[in-house]
C-alpha cells in the first residue's frame, strides 16, 4: 500500500482516455513530402523536385515563388548583403540574376565595398587578419583606401550616394575583373546600389584620405534612396537580408518606419533572412516586425551562403511548377 493512500492520493486511471484512429489525425509530415532518390543522369530540375518539401526547402520554394511574382508584377527585389556574400564567390550568381530581372536593387554594408572593389581591381580579397594585425598592416592596402575615400568625396560634392559614386569610380579605373563586380554590374545596368556604412567599421576609414563628412553625406543619401525602393515593395515586392547581422537589419527597419511615417502603404511584401545562424536583429527587424499584423510574410533560412544562395538561384531558374520557372 502506498503511503499516499491515507490521503486519498492515487495515480490517475487510464481506462477512459479518449483516442482516435491514426489515419484521421492531421499531421505535419506526409510521405508525399519525402525526398526522392536521384539517378546518375538526373537533371538540376530533377534534383530540385526531389528535395523533401519540408521546413527549409518549403521556405526556399516560397521565397523563390514570391520573387517570381515580384518580377511579374514589376515590383522590387532588393538584395541586402554583407561582405561574406562577396567573399564566398557569389557575385557571378547575383549578377546573372540581376540580368534576368531578379535583382532590382542592392543594399550593402561597408565590407561589401571593400571586398567587391578588391575583386574588381586584382581578382582577390580577404586578407589574413591574424597575420597582419600585430604589425598594424591590416586594412592598409593603398589602392582600396584611395579608391573608396576619393569616391566618397566626389559623391558628396555631386550629391550622389556612396554606392553610385564608388561604382562610377571603380568603372573609371578600368578594373581587370569588372565582370565579377557587383558595383560595376549595378552601375552599368542602372540598378540602384546603396551603401550603408557605420564610420569606423571599415578599413578605408583610417586611411589618410578618409573624410567623415563625405562618408556620412553619401551614406545618408543612400539611406533615403533605399527608403524609396522599400516604399515600392508595397503590393508584391521582396527584401532579402543575406549575411548582415546588424547594420542592414537596422537600416531596413528605419526605412520601413520612414515609409510608413510619410503615409505610404507598405503591405503584401516578403522578407527573408539567409545566414549561418538566426540572430536577433535579422529575425526581429527583417523577418518579424515589418511584416507583422498581416502586412506581409517573413522567412528565415539557415545555412552557408555558398550553398543556400546557389540553391535559391537554381530554384528561381529551374524549380517551380511546370511553366512557372524562369527562362
Amino acid at each position: 500500500m502506498s503511503i499516499y493512500d491515507e490521503q486519498g492520493i492515487r495515480p490517475l486511471g487510464l481506462e477512459n482516455v479518449n483516442t482516435y484512429p491514426l489515419a484521421e489525425r492531421p499531421s505535419k509530415v506526409s510521405v508525399e513530402d519525402f525526398a526522392r532518390p536521384l539517378d546518375a543522369d538526373s537533371t538540376l530540375r530533377d534534383f530540385l523536385h526531389a528535395l523533401p518539401n519540408i521546413l527549409a526547402v518549403r521556405s526556399l520554394r516560397a521565397v523563390a515563388a514570391q520573387m517570381r511574382r515580384a518580377r511579374s508584377l514589376d515590383k522590387p527585389i532588393i538584395w541586402g548583403i554583407g561582405g561574406h556574400v562577396v567573399k564566398t564567390g557569389l557575385a557571378p550568381l547575383i549578377i546573372n540574376l540581376l540580368e534576368r530581372g531578379y535583382v532590382s536593387a542592392i543594399a550593402a554594408n561597408g565590407s561589401v565595398l571593400v571586398h567587391d572593389a578588391e575583386i574588381a581591381l586584382v581578382g582577390s580579397t580577404s586578407e589574413d587578419v591574424d597575420a597582419t594585425l600585430g604589425a598594424g598592416a591590416f586594412g592598409a592596402a593603398d589602392d582600396t583606401g584611395k579608391l573608396l575615400c576619393a569616391a566618397a568625396r566626389e559623391g558628396a560634392r555631386e550629391d550622389l550616394g556612396l554606392g553610385e559614386a564608388l561604382g562610377r569610380a571603380l568603372l573609371k579605373s578600368n578594373p581587370k575583373y569588372a565582370e565579377l563586380s557587383l558595383l560595376c554590374a549595378a552601375y552599368t545596368s542602372r540598378v540602384p546600389f546603396t551603401a550603408h556604412v557605420a564610420i569606423g567599421t571599415d578599413i578605408a576609414h583610417f586611411h589618410p584620405q578618409a573624410d567623415g563628412a563625405s562618408l556620412g553625406a553619401t551614406t545618408h543619401t543612400d539611406f533615403r534612396l533605399l527608403s524609396e525602393m522599400v516604399r515600392r515593395l508595397n503590393g508584391g515586392g521582396v527584401y532579402l537580408n543575406i549575411g548582415s547581422a546588424v547594420i542592414l537589419p537596422e537600416v531596413f527597419l528605419k526605412c520601413v518606419t520612414l515609409v510608413r511615417n510619410l503615409g505610404h502603404a507598405l503591405e503584401d511584401f516578403t522578407t527573408a533572412n539567409f545566414d549561418f545562424i538566426q540572430s536577433y536583429r535579422p529575425l526581429t527587424n527583417v523577418v518579424r516586425r515589418p511584416t507583422s499584423g498581416g502586412a506581409g510574410r517573413g522567412y528565415s533560412i539557415t545555412g552557408h551562403h555558398e550553398l543556400t544562395i546557389p540553391l535559391l538561384a537554381a530554384e528561381l531558374l529551374c524549380g517551380g511548377d511546370d511553366g512557372e520557372a524562369a527562362s
